[in-house]
């Protein structure tokens, strides 16, 4: 029985990946939400199992980290490839290069405020401009927030417009502290919780070596 139940899986697994995962890493990259690519897909594909595909797909490439941004451990660069079998099969191959050890970073740690820097938003536009939006972060607790503090998550929620809603409610948050590359995107979404009083945690400049708390 568990042997008939890994099969399956297995092969649920291959279907989903040749059917529709390239088409949801490709959306994802173009910075679709979860909800957003469950309705462009061709093949019918339940929208939790694209919410799965786009976490795991942003952890490969780095856009969301697990770990604090100069910990001491850089991830390789993910990227897939197509590959076609005997009779024409084409099948996804996730090629990543090799993961080293880094020294850790010594942060010069600010804290920010309007009155020193400037709006927010002019502030991390600067700062994402100098270090590169690449090598750039900000901490996140929707995770924790959803999973410990439900009434606060819905609070923060309704701050958002409803695309920015759509993005942070479709992905698959861990309960922990993640840390989610600092593009336009997440600069809005920050810059609005900020005003409203809902958002404390760090932004992280890899090349400028700048740990900025806001509070």
């Amino acid at each position: 029985m568990a042997e008939q139940e890994y099969f399956k899986s297995a092969l649920s697994d291959f279907t989903h990946e040749a059917a529709s995962g390239g088409a949801i890493r490709h959306l994802a990259d173009l910075g679709y939400t979860a909800r957003q690519i469950t309705e462009k897909l061709t093949y019918p594909t339940p929208y939790e199992r694209v919410q799965k595909t786009v976490w795991k797909h942003l952890i490969d490439t780095g856009v969301v980290l697990t770990q604090e941004p100069g910990s001491g451990r850089r991830r390789g660069m993910a990227t897939y490839t197509v590959t076609h079998g005997k009779y024409g099969r084409a099948s996804f191959r996730l090629e990543q290069s090799p993961v080293g050890d880094s020294e850790p970073i010594r942060w010069k740690e600010r804290r920010y405020s309007e009155d020193k820097y400037g709006s927010l938003a002019a502030y991390l536009t600067d700062k994402c401009s100098e270090c590169g939006e690449d090598q750039a972060y900000i901490s996140c607790d929707f995770g924790l927030l959803s999973k410990r503090d439900k009434e606060k998550f819905d609070a923060v929620m309704q701050v958002l417009n409803e695309r920015q809603k759509e993005y942070i409610s479709g992905l698959l948050w861990e309960e922990q502290i993640c840390y989610h590359r600092l593009d336009g995107r997440m600069r809005e979404i920050v810059v609005k919780l900020y005003a409203h009083g809902y958002y404390r945690g760090y932004c992280y400049f890899l090349n400028l070596g700048e740990k900025i708390e806001i509070i």
